[in-house]
């Protein structure tokens, strides 16, 4: 009983002091409410709302963060994909593939339709029987020097890196044949309006894409299959050459790919033109790289082109009649011999001869170079801008160590003479050691058959969506690295 009695007493005395404490408490928030006026308590609540508000605003305005490109990630679905994974936009066929159905009318001229044949391969080489190994016929096709904006769109379809899942895409490929669209408008009497009008449709379609706004386009590439030049109109004028796509504003970040660049834009890399093998394994590049260097050579020097009578002071005027006059040269005259698309003369001429006499083409640069080294013919120019600046991803850029330069006002005033001279400067030694450089480069500067490449050897289209990847998935990172910084 003594101890019960003592127990309620301290609950009692515990239950005193609670209700003490919760009656100052009470007491002490009414005094400090009655304290504070009702207007006062209204700012302080249209404050903290507006802070709320500012808070939301700046999360809703924050950059995305990119996709999730960490090594660790990347290795996980595929080791060869380091540099990020590449979404091709699924385009409206009116911007790439009708093309192809409507190849007749691309050309005013003649039809195209070989052209886009065969994945932009052209259609199987003939009479090549005593040109090339016989089981490397299969290999050899009538390519298009124009024909790239069909093999890389078809070949993006299969790489290794592309994903369906745009959210997981470091690059965006935005497969618009611009090559195919503009060749039908250079000439004869279409507007400025003409020219630019697909253009203008398909970036209109873009700037509806999130993916494009999102980050400006700083993620994005295309492939032009003709020369930069052809994209750079600077006005409306209806007389100006070519379209204005390369000045228009939505493309002021999308890098592309071309088969000759603008030397001073470094939003653009050229690529190698298509050439008329097309390997299907490294042993069809190993088979034709000790066919060429074990090849037997009778000439010198050849040079393979046409006059063109109505250019002042043509240039290939002048080589083509010292090569016909020089016993240690072997020309084609494409004026009476067909020349298009790697013909069976070409090749031949290439492969019988050391060296090859390249001027310039359209632009600084020619397919007919290409076709010369693909022989392991020693291309000779005259004009620098053929090969300083150009195709870095694929050729080193010494080109010292396998071409010859040889200025073309010198080759003018010595009415071609000074090319034997130069040539035959320069020791046998030195002359097979440039070859078999050109032999080793060989496989960055031909676009394989298969979808998926050849192995593992990189040929012409993986070197360059490798190094696409690359530099779109640093520019991605710097542009959400900048913009973090400044939030």
């Amino acid at each position: 009983m003594v101890l019960k009695t003592k127990r309620s007493t301290t609950d009692e005395h515990d239950f005193s002091k609670k209700t003490k404490a919760n009656f100052e408490l009470k007491h002490a928030f009414h005094s400090v409410k009655s304290q504070i006026p009702l207007n006062h308590c209204l700012w302080l609540f249209i404050t903290i709302f507006l802070q709320i508000l500012i808070l939301f605003f700046l999360i809703g305005s924050y950059p995305p963060h990119p996709p999730p490109s960490n090594t660790q990630q990347l290795f996980a679905l595929d080791p060869d994909c380091q540099s990020g994974y590449v979404y091709v936009y699924d385009l409206p066929a009116t911007f790439n593939t009708e093309f192809n159905d409507e190849c007749d009318e691309l050309d005013p001229w003649k039809s195209r339709c070989s052209a886009v044949s065969n994945g932009g391969f052209g259609p199987r080489a003939t009479g090549l029987e005593r040109v090339v190994p016989a089981n490397l016929t299969l290999t050899w096709y009538w390519t298009d020097m124009y024909a790239a904006e069909v093999i890389y769109h078809n070949r993006m379809l299969s790489h290794k890196c592309r994903t369906l899942d745009p959210e997981k895409a470091s690059g965006f490929y935005i497969p618009f044949y611009a090559g195919l669209d503009i060749g039908k408008f250079l000439w004869f009497n279409y507007t400025a309006k003409d020219r630019d009008r697909k253009s203008e449709m398909v970036l209109d379609w873009l700037k509806k894409q999130p993916t494009f706004t999102r980050a400006k386009g700083v993620d994005h590439f295309i492939m032009l299959g003709r020369l930069t030049w052809d994209f750079r109109r600077l006005s409306d004028k209806d007389s100006e050459w070519g379209s204005s796509l390369l000045y228009m504003s939505l493309m002021k970040n999308v890098f592309r790919l071309s088969v000759e660049k603008h030397q001073n834009d470094d939003l653009e890399e050229s690529v190698p033109y298509p050439t008329a093998f097309h390997p299907r394994s490294e042993s069809d590049i190993v088979q034709w790289q000790n066919y060429i260097r074990n090849y037997e050579r009778t000439k010198m020097f050849s040079f393979v082109g046409a006059k063109r009578e109505k250019i002042k002071n043509d240039f290939r005027g002048v080589l083509m009649d010292y090569c016909k006059s020089e016993e240690n040269c072997r020309a084609v005259d494409c004026a009476t011999t067909v020349c298009s698309d790697g013909a069976p003369a070409i090749m031949e001429a290439f492969l019988d001869s050391d060296f090859c006499l390249q001027p310039r083409g359209d632009g600084l640069t020619r397919r007919s170079t290409f076709d010369c080294m693909l022989a392991g013919s020693i291309p000779v120019y005259f004009w620098r801008g053929t090969f300083k600046g150009q195709y870095e991803w694929h050729l080193p850029w010494m080109s010292e160590t396998y071409t010859v330069f040889i200025d073309n006002d010198d080759v003018r005033d010595t009415n071609g003479s000074l090319i034997l001279k130069v040539l035959e400067g320069i020791h046998k030694d030195k002359v097979k050691e440039m070859r078999e450089t050109l032999i080793n480069l060989l496989p960055k500067f031909v676009y394989a058959r298969s979808g998926e490449g050849i192995g593992g050897v990189k040929d012409a289209f993986d070197t360059s969506i490798d190094k696409v990847l690359k530099r779109l998935k640093s520019r991605r990172d710097q542009l959400f690295s900048r913009s973090q910084r400044i939030f």
